[in-house]
């Protein structure tokens, strides 16, 4: 079995992402998005990316921003992975063309296949080869990640079950992760990768060493199961 990436996402300081990359991060997040708690400005993010060691992926994180702007702020810090947690139309991943992106989509049961669809179609009729990820997110109304409300598992596992995830890119799955219940949504789910926040925090945007060594351990220990 390949084994299962890690995010560290609301990174803040350059401390944590020294920490994570510590215990096995392959990538770490910084949300660029002003209204978000965990906004990173510009020149944090380069204090962040300057002790980021090689083979962790910064990720930058949009919600609903120009293209312009996402290019403009990317290409200035060196990030080539960006991810879109709003409303974003597939136009404006195809826009993005040069850079790797990941769509959050949020789990609702009673939408949730329709919206598989809806991006399974649009990666073929938009050609989106740049669309590498969904990442699921809790469905919270009015927030775009980082609410530490847990997903609703058994509707993402029941999607796995009937094969609807046939033509789409890469599974990854956050909401509500943490230390003690990530083991369990690995071992139930098979993600590409886990996403988590808050769920390593010990206020927001202050990551936890021990958390984080903890959330990263549970992850080995469900690949070993």
């Amino acid at each position: 079995m390949s084994p299962i990436r890690i995010k560290f996402c609301g990174v803040m300081r350059p401390a944590d992402a020294i920490m994570a990359a510590r215990h096995g991060a392959d990538a770490i997040g910084m949300i660029f998005y002003p209204g978000a708690k965990r906004f990173v400005p510009r020149e944090v993010a380069q204090a962040i990316l300057k002790v980021l060691p090689p083979f962790v992926t910064p990720v930058g994180v949009f919600v609903d921003e120009h293209p312009d702007t996402m290019r403009e702020l990317a290409k200035s810090l060196g990030i080539q992975t960006l991810q879109l947690h709003g409303d974003e139309h597939p136009d404006v991943i195809a826009s993005l063309s040069e850079f790797t992106i990941i769509k959050s989509i949020k789990v609702n049961r009673d939408s949730f296949a329709a919206t598989l669809t809806i991006w399974r179609d649009a990666i073929r009729q938009h050609h989106l080869t740049n669309l590498k990820a969904l990442v699921l997110e809790s469905s919270v109304i009015g927030q775009a990640g980082g609410t530490g409300v847990v997903n609703d598992w058994s509707t993402i596992r029941e999607s796995r079950v009937a094969n609807l995830w046939n033509d789409l890119p890469s599974m990854i799955v956050a909401g509500g992760l943490t230390p003690e219940n990530v083991g369990k949504v690995v071992s139930q789910l098979k993600p590409y990768a886990v996403d988590v926040s808050s769920g390593v925090e010990t206020e927001i945007g202050i990551k936890s060493e021990a958390k984080i060594a903890a959330f990263a351990k549970a992850v080995c220990g469900a690949l070993e199961d």
